[in-house]
């Protein structure tokens, strides 16, 4: 085997494959730890760890932890540094680097061992003789966390308890779960993985299990016994904050220091830019909680390794070894939370050279005709039946008219449109809403379609997703439920028609005799759209296929690097748009006078080839609303799985141009609409990984819980089993019934009730005909629609992505009669819920009859 210098040889070859690897410092060497001991630290060691993920890109993403045991020696602390460095450059200095001490891990490096991990007493080498003692003693953790679970191993006393955490008492032959009254339901429902960790594992899967309720000792036969561990009963003297670590937290102001040969320089960090940071320097940034070493890509080895160095003696001399993170990123690979320090971080990194040239000299390869795996296929990245039904409605000052079926697949850039479509998977019927705004569309049109759609989508049989989309920015879904799909300037709504008067004399748009440009293209044969763009001669591309429109003469325009499925397209296009037409096809570079005429002569157009981009890779966050401070936290849940869905949360799955709001059964979001604003304060905060994003650059989507459909749920490994439709409880009590082997329980039939007839949108489903000059009666959604167009302009001064929505948002966890006492009591918001998610309080309070659905 090859070696390389400065690299421990244990290192070699590691990171090709997605997964963990794990090393133990054992002395002065680095000793491999066997897949079936992953997870199992002990406090007397240090550990290496690697976590490889497959990119969408297909790339290997590299983060490197080193981890501190509590009792470690300091040469083995110094040691686990110095080999985290050797890992990162025998992986080319790509990977990010965690310190973790014991009892302070990341949610990072904690996500990687679900469902917990709990440190041993002792060290790596007494593994075997600890082994067969582990069932014999009684052991007492502390659980904390809500997404991982932090678990400490306390002393058996009744003085460690308190109302803040939840607590497992381990005996031999039973596991006592005791709830702080502090403790949120989410804590709880982690520390149930950690009682079922602990049966499997140290049990053999026979071990009974008790639950306590802080406070509650009455008729309750598991606390008398729980006590009897103690003593006997005694009151839990009141929480103490954590003076240390709240000082930490609240810390605000940042440092920013160059390293200069140990030596830390203080800089200006009022106002932090990209721009300070050189390439041939290394920084520490001190953020409070977290200390960041940045390491320029033009910094010499060694002097990479004294910047580590300095880093930590910094974090030593500031007497935080036990506390707060610190993290090494290298130019070129920062985290997000990194970038979002910085006032201006640019968004669009420039591609690596590799990457860049990579794209292109595939993309030329295909289209001679080869097989390369280089690029993203072209083919779409989601799915949805394509035997659906859809229906499209224009929206006007607040009204809706449901286009007929001709001219459904024809949208104008002035208008908007609320889009349905309807139809079955796996044997359930779904509904899809779009709300689209054509970039020519007015405020007043884009505030109602949005509060319509939402009415819309209350009024339908069974699970409905809504999404919001501007024109450009459309997602695949969105072109896939069109099959063709045609987009004009101008517009038919008397808003637009209006604002188009006030501006100039003359009426803009697609004139059917007159001059027009098109580009054609499509995800597949079945699926393609016809985009009409200026009538210049730089909107061509040599990528894509065009129509030029010139009163009674047509052409097809194919460009040099477009492909023979994209010309059978542009037929198809052409017959549709203007049947029984004949046109002349024209070859790059083959242009008659005539044709550069039209286009008002020659200009420069772009003529590289346009590579379809790699998928963004899913990040998942929780998001939380601090009603003190008005401030919209959302905070990332690292290595996500389905169980991270949890009933009282609301969630946002981010795909970089989409994202999507689920939202929990007992969460405090009472409708679609108010899903969509806490999407746009997502975008507008910042959090994500591309910083901030504007609502009209990204889709978003609604998701109730239950009602997930397959575009959904295949970011996840689904199984459909977890979410049974009516199941009875919060994250808890679903959890404990299933630990128990309990029959889950159902809703009441409340819990599928509607709203009242006299709330729910009335459309007529009669189109209007395409023999019908005359503007066609609008179609209005009966009482509520008033209201909503109402809504809509009283909102159109404000700002779109910060107003709030109609419903006064409640960010605290909501539940039902078997709500936990830690739970507040919700009141009842008159505001529309999602159909399958009502609450039985708000349907009570609407007086709503019972209806089954």
């Amino acid at each position: 085997m090859s070696t390389m210098k400065g690299v421990d040889d244990a290192f070699l070859g590691v990171g090709d494959k997605p997964g963990l690897d794990i090393w133990c410092i054992m002395g002065t060497s680095i000793v491999p730890i066997a897949k079936n001991l992953h997870g199992k630290f002990y406090t007397g060691n240090c550990y290496i760890v690697l976590s490889t993920a497959e990119l969408k890109s297909g790339i290997r993403g590299h983060n490197v932890h080193y981890w501190v045991g509590e009792e470690a020696k300091e040469e083995h602390c110094v040691m686990a540094s110095e080999k985290a460095f050797e890992l990162d450059a025998a992986l080319g200095s790509q990977a990010v680097q965690y310190k973790e001490m014991q009892g302070g891990e990341s949610d990072k490096f904690l996500s990687y061992f679900r469902p917990c991990i709990i440190p041993v007493q002792g060290s790596f080498s007494s593994h075997w003789r600890r082994s067969a003692e582990e069932c014999d003693q009684t052991t007492m953790f502390r659980c904390e966390g809500e997404h991982v679970a932090r678990v400490t191993e306390v002393p058996f006393s009744r003085t460690s308890l308190d109302h803040k955490a939840v607590f497992i008492v381990d005996t031999p032959l039973k596991i006592f779960l005791f709830s702080g009254c502090n403790s949120s339901v989410q804590t709880r429902a982690k520390a149930l993985d950690v009682i079922k960790h602990l049966r499997e594992n140290r049990h053999c899967g026979r071990c009974e299990i008790g639950i306590i309720e802080d406070g509650k000792l009455v008729g309750d036969s598991d606390a008398g016994e729980f006590w009897n561990l103690f003593g006997g009963y005694a009151p839990i003297p009141r929480d103490v904050p954590d003076a240390a670590n709240g000082e930490l937290m609240t810390t605000t102001s940042k440092k920013l220091f160059w390293i200069n040969k140990r030596k830390l320089v203080p800089m200006d960090a009022h106002l932090l830019d990209r721009e300070m940071l050189k390439s041939d320097r290394s920084y520490i940034l001190d953020c409070g909680t977290e200390i960041y070493l940045w390491l320029g890509m033009a910094t010499l080895v060694s002097e990479r390794k004294m910047s580590v160095t300095a880093l930590e003696d910094y974090v030593r001399s500031q007497g935080r070894s036990s506390i707060g993170h610190t993290v090494i990123t290298t130019e070129g690979h920062e985290i997000a939370d990194f970038k979002l320090q910085f006032q201006h971080w640019p968004k669009n990194a420039v591609q690596k050279l590799y990457e860049a040239g990579r794209e292109k000299v595939a993309a030329i390869f295909k289209h001679q005709g080869y097989d390369v795996a280089e690029i993203p296929e072209d083919k779409p990245q989601q799915s949805i039946s394509s035997n659906g039904a859809l229906k499209v409605w224009l929206v006007d000052r607040g009204c809706v008219t449901l286009l007929c079926t001709e001219e459904q697949e024809e949208l104008y850039n002035g208008d908007c449109y609320i889009v349905q479509y309807s139809y079955v998977e796996d044997g359930k019927d779904y509904n899809l809403f779009f709300s689209w705004s054509g970039q020519n569309s007015v405020q007043e049109d884009r505030l109602a379609s949005v509060s319509l759609m939402s009415s819309m989508s209350d009024s339908v049989k069974g699970p409905a997703v809504v999404g919001q989309v501007s024109e450009a920015r459309e997602p695949e879904l969105f072109f896939l439920v069109f099959k063709s799909l045609v987009i004009f300037k101008g517009g038919r709504s008397a808003a637009y028609k209006n604002s188009v008067l006030q501006k100039s004399d003359r009426t803009e748009g697609y004139q059917k005799d007159g001059a027009a440009l098109f580009q054609v293209q499509g995800l597949r044969h079945d699926c393609a759209r016809a985009v009409q763009v200026d009538l210049v001669a730089s909107s061509l591309n040599s990528s894509h296929c065009y129509i030029l429109q010139d009163g009674a003469s047509f052409f097809t325009w194919t460009g040099s690097l477009s492909s023979p499925s994209e010309h059978a397209i542009l037929d198809r296009m052409m017959n549709k748009l203007f049947p029984l037409k004949q046109s002349f096809l024209l070859k790059e570079g083959s242009e008659p006078d005539h044709f550069w005429k039209t286009l008002e002569g020659r200009s420069e157009y772009s003529k590289e080839k346009c590579v379809k981009g790699w998928p963004a890779d899913p990040r998942l966050y929780t998001c939380t609303f601090q009603q003190c401070t008005c401030i919209f936290v959302a905070k990332e849940v690292f290595t996500f799985c389905q169980d991270d869905l949890a009933t009282e949360e609301t969630l946002i799955l981010d795909c970089s141009k989409e994202i999507y709001v689920w939202v929990g059964l007992h969460s405090g979001v009472t409708s679609k609409q108010h899903a969509l604003d806490i999407g746009k304060m997502f975008l507008q905060a910042g959090n994500a990984q591309d910083g901030r994003r504007s609502i009209v650059d990204t889709t978003v989507y609604a998701v109730a819980e239950g009602d997930e459909p397959a575009f959904f749920t295949s970011f996840f490994n689904w199984d459909s089993s977890k979410q049974v439709a009516g199941v009875l409880g919060n994250s808890f009590e679903r959890k404990l019934a299933m630990l128990k082997g309990i029959s889950p329980k159902l809703e009441a039939s409340d819990r599928s009730l509607r709203r009242s007839s006299s709330r729910r949108p009335v459309t007529s489903s009669e189109p209007t005909t395409p023999e019908q000059h005359q503007p066609p009666a609008r179609r209005t959604f009966g009482p509520a629609s008033a209201s909503v167009g109402r809504v809509a302009k009283e909102r159109s001064g404000s700002s779109p992505a910060l107003s709030p929505s109609p419903v006064t948002p409640s960010w605290s966890s909501r539940s039902r009669a078997s709500s936990s006492p830690s739970s507040p009591s919700t009141p009842v918001i008159a505001g529309r819920l999602f159909p399958s998610t009502l609450h039985v309080a708000s349907a009570t309070a609407t007086g709503s009859p019972a209806r089954r659905r």
